[in-house]
């Protein structure tokens, strides 16, 4: 028999949920779990979250251009706004959206990652 540590119901054994007030119960043989309340806080990498805003803001200033609409499609590659590789070049919205979402994707991914615990 075990005892609920919210309202001290006797339980049986192979009871996962106080049948009285419904709270998980913690397996006897798992001293690496903490009890409910006492649970370890995390908190994400805020230097990587830092790093994906700057990464973005940079992916913003330097966008991938693209030929000309008429012109066959071929990627020309990130420049200047001010210096565009080909007269009437266009910023490719794809490559500019296929971009961002893998910053931000990334940039969450790490910052969870790197998270640290207390």
């Amino acid at each position: 028999m075990k005892i609920c540590i919210t309202c001290s119901q006797e339980l049986s054994d192979d009871h996962r949920y106080c049948t009285r007030c419904g709270r998980p119960q913690l397996p006897a043989s798992s001293p690496n779990v903490t009890q409910p309340g006492g649970s370890e806080m995390e908190e994400m990498n805020i230097t990587a979250l830092y790093a994906m805003i700057g990464a973005l803001i940079l992916a913003l200033l330097v966008p991938p251009w693209e030929t000309p609409p008429g012109v066959p499609p071929e990627f020309l590659g990130f420049h200047f706004y001010w210096s565009p590789p080909e007269p009437d070049a266009v910023v490719s919205r794809l490559m500019m959206t296929i971009e961002l979402t893998t910053i931000g994707i990334a940039g969450l991914y790490f910052s969870w990652l790197l998270r640290k615990k207390h």
